[in-house]
């Protein structure tokens, strides 16, 4: 079985007992925390996966470090060690947040701009985007490109929305390039 589909099942294991026990908010904000730490510290991974360090002792550091988190959310940390699938949290993670999301009427979405947007631009982006892929609102992170020249590029899921710059120079050349101009 992929590890694609194992981290689905267990991300919506913990989404039925989040939504059964009215703790999702709470589920989403702890697994947001425990992703950054995955993402930040590539040791930690490397120590989990190591075979010399016992399942015990990994679920030891586990519980130390997240020590106020819900048990729920330890308990399929721990679950998830015992099985040897540390490799698969992150993905677990993203699609907890992928149906918390969902289930909210609400999309993440990447903004290339070539300059931080305030928030006001943020919130017409919202605005107007969550409208056309059918949600609510939108969470935006604002990535700066300054090779995009200007404008914006929006990635939500596997849609991109390209205003940029410097997309539409490359359309332009493609015009160009291919004689339909």
């Amino acid at each position: 079985m992929s590890d694609s589909v194992v981290s689905r099942r267990y991300a919506n294991a913990l989404f039925q007992l989040g939504k059964e026990k009215n703790q999702l908010d709470q589920f989403e904000s702890e697994l947001r925390n425990i992703r950054e730490v995955w993402v930040t510290n590539k040791d930690l991974l490397t120590f989990l996966k190591h075979p010399r360090v016992s399942v015990e002792k990994k679920k030891e550091i586990v519980a130390t470090s997240f020590a106020k988190f819900n048990t729920t959310v330890l308990n399929t940390m721990m679950l998830l060690l015992d099985r040897h699938r540390e490799d698969i949290i992150p993905s677990m993670i993203e699609h907890f947040i992928e149906k918390v999301n969902d289930a909210k009427g609400i999309a993440e979405a990447k903004v290339y701009s070539v300059r931080e947007l305030s928030e006001e631009e943020k919130l017409q982006i919202s605005h107007v985007f969550a409208k056309k892929i059918g949600k609510n609102t939108l969470n935006i992170t604002n990535i700066i490109d300054r090779s995009i020249l200007g404008g914006i590029k929006i990635r939500i899921g596997n849609r991109i929305y390209d205003g940029s710059v410097s997309g539409k120079l490359e359309r332009i050349e493609r015009k160009l390039v291919s004689g339909n101009i």
